[in-house]
């Protein structure tokens, strides 16, 4: 399998789990960039292959001599949950090879009646990890993600995260408050009411999650006001970042790879949706759609104006303005 973005490739963890634990006798190899190993450890007959993008698996000849590595793995059939230019070049030379191939089906049709403004067709899309359930089921392994999971245990924090957030927390809230587009990202000073709110019980522990320079000063100036409002950004490498994740209470995070992350730890998450809405299929797994808290319709009928947030509308730049925190704060605190 080839994946890419963070969001993309921790939207997949939940459907291996469910394959795995319904096909316990088939092996797993994910080829994925280095970076995303960590997602996968711990996957019963799952193994990871490095994606070496910047020197052996470079430009097409780099391509060839990944096929021939993952050749020589002798796998059966080649699933592809990204299907972009370099997966359909690997898996059209796995096809003429004589072995089973399937790709995901993005449904841009669909995505694009949903986000047009003339004639908009309002409804569900297929979701992204029925979509990749649906390459399996091409391969001959159909996979029923109604079933229960079982999601990782609660890590053990190291002594390093215990000294950065306290030993003292009863419960633990993340908060997400980036994502990679503007028309995304909940308003800096309706988060602040949120934050103010929610730091007002002491049994709170309020984490703040992102990255980047820009990103990490914006969140310490959240965070400076309040005792129990902490910004984690910057201050642990990313394995340590998963596994405080993992001990979350509730995450709150805007439609991102923050929330996918979230959601593959089995942790319960409450998302904010602007420009993007979850009928698009990128809500997180195991969600209930009362934890997607969207922006008013009645008021902006033209949403969803977009699938990733990138496309900018006249007249919708304070769409999210119509999420009150008092409703971002009760559907938290319903959930701890």
């Amino acid at each position: 399998m080839r994946l890419s973005a963070m969001g993309d490739v921790a939207m997949t963890v939940p459907v291996l789990r469910a394959f795995v634990k319904q096909y316990p006798s088939v092996q797993v190899t994910v080829i994925s960039r280095p970076f995303f190993k960590p997602f996968f450890e711990g996957i019963p007959n799952v193994s990871f292959f490095a994606f070496d993008e910047k020197e052996r698996h470079k430009g097409f000849l780099g391509l060839l001599r990944l096929f021939q590595d993952v050749r020589a793995l002798h796998v059966d059939a080649f699933a592809d949950l990204h299907n972009v230019l370099r997966s359909q070049i690997i898996r059209n030379l796995f096809l003429v090879t004589g072995k089973k191939v399937a790709a995901v089906d993005k449904g841009r049709a669909g995505k694009k009646e949903l986000t047009r403004a003339v004639n908009k067709v309002f409804q569900q899309l297929p979701t992204m990890f029925e979509r990749h359930a649906e390459v399996f089921k091409t391969l001959g392994y159909p996979i029923d993600l109604s079933l229960e999971l079982e999601f990782p245990q609660k890590t053990v924090l190291s002594a390093e995260i215990t000294d950065l957030i306290g030993e003292n927390y009863q419960k633990l809230i993340g908060i997400a408050p980036f994502a990679q587009y503007d028309s995304k990202v909940y308003p800096l000073d309706l988060m602040k009411e949120v934050l103010a709110k929610l730091s007002e019980n002491k049994e709170h522990t309020i984490l703040l999650f992102g990255g980047g320079k820009k990103e990490i000063e914006i969140l310490d100036s959240l965070a400076t006001p309040f005792k129990n409002v902490i910004n984690v950004a910057g201050k642990i490498k990313f394995q340590q970042e998963l596994k405080l994740i993992s001990n979350l209470d509730v995450m709150l995070s805007m439609d991102s790879g923050n929330a996918h992350i979230a959601a593959m730890l089995g942790v319960k998450v409450v998302t904010l949706w602007g420009a993007t809405h979850p009928f698009a299929g990128f809500s997180p797994f195991n969600q209930p759609i009362e934890n997607a808290l969207v922006s008013d319709r009645e008021k902006y009928p033209m949403l969803p104006t977009s699938v990733y947030g990138n496309k900018k509308v006249e007249g919708y730049d304070e769409v999210m303005r119509t999420i009150l925190p008092e409703s971002v704060v009760s559907r938290i605190q319903s959930l701890l």
